[in-house]
């Protein structure tokens, strides 16, 4: 076997090791699951998720995906909150620590000490009867028969296993919450995602040039025009209404076809009925007119008059594309 087909082995082998653990994952759902969403869901405060090694990594992913999905989250360090991070624990707020073996020292001290205060613990651990499951309020267990290592010694198939009841909590709670595409825009502004969610297409338009022509403007001040506004195309105007569209394929074209251009307008060269929309459309839907279509530029209109031209060069730039 070349090293090359050994590689792929061993990846497959990795991902069916951890694909069979999360499909018997939903398996171990039970009672506990449930009643710790309804936990998270009922309680006035926020979530603290905590976790040493590994499992911290995994706590900090669950703790951003909370935050972006309506569920305010903290991450508290296990080895930091035994010297002075326990203060971020607020009355109301619910604890989750995550740990594979459920013994680790620092979870033996930790734990104790959240259950000196009045706040609910929820465990995630593959062993519900350590001495973090046995100490938890409720417990959710993410045993796994080995993790991919071939040493089942790195945390690999189990920390996929947190990872996954981490989501499975999130898309609970976002259901109850009544989450929509909107929250989801108002956690997001900054990324494409969100952008896809609230962009508008006015938002686009209105920081280009506004190209535009008469219907008996002459060839040469077409060209200057498409030129000048830099967006390879303009629009025909007439009594304030689209009539039509002059591209720079458009200009190529009149080329091919006419050797004198010295008397052509506008109108003469112009497509009619272009693609268009209205500026207050969603600029993702701008984005799915020029796939459709094969086309490079939207018209923009405003309550049926022309406002300006929105670019496929401004969807990449927004990384919409």
């Amino acid at each position: 076997m070349s090293t090359s087909e050994t590689i792929l082995k061993i990846a497959k082998e990795t991902i069916l090791i951890e694909s069979q653990a999360i499909e018997n994952l939903s398996e171990l759902l039970d009672s506990n699951f449930s009643d710790a969403v309804e936990l998270i869901y009922r309680s006035k405060g926020r979530v603290i998720i905590t976790g040493i090694g590994k499992s911290a990594i995994i706590a900090n992913k669950i703790v951003a995906t909370l935050n972006s999905t309506g569920t305010p989250s903290i991450f508290m360090h296990a080895a930091d909150a035994i010297h002075g991070d326990l203060g971020l624990i607020l009355e109301d707020d619910v604890v989750i620590c995550i740990s594979k073996s459920g013994n680790t020292p620092e979870i033996k001290v930790l734990v104790p000490l959240i259950k000196n205060g009045p706040n609910k613990m929820i465990a995630i651990t593959a062993n519900p009867k350590s001495f973090l499951g046995t100490n938890a309020d409720h417990v959710l267990n993410t045993f796994v028969e080995k993790e991919a290592c071939p040493n089942n010694l790195a945390p690999t198939t189990s920390t996929t296993a947190q990872l996954v009841i981490g989501d499975a909590l999130a898309i609970c709670l976002l259901e109850l919450r009544g989450f929509s595409s909107k929250d989801f825009a108002k956690y997001h502004p900054g990324g494409s995602l969100g952008k896809k969610l609230y962009l508008r297409v006015h938002d686009l338009s209105s920081q280009n040039l506004k190209p535009e022509v008469s219907p008996e403007t002459d060839i040469k001040k077409v060209i200057i025009e498409i030129t000048e506004k830099m967006l390879g195309v303009t629009a025909v105007i007439e009594n304030n209404n689209i009539i039509g569209i002059i591209t720079d394929g458009d200009l190529r074209r009149m080329l091919t076809r006419s050797n004198d251009i010295s008397s052509l307008t506008a109108r003469d060269i112009m497509t009619t009925n272009p693609k268009r929309i209205e500026h207050n459309a969603m600029a993702v839907d701008a984005m799915e007119v020029m796939e459709t279509f094969g086309i490079s530029q939207l018209l923009v209109e405003e309550d049926g008059r022309y406002a300006g031209v929105v670019h496929l060069h401004d969807l990449i730039k927004e990384g919409i594309i």
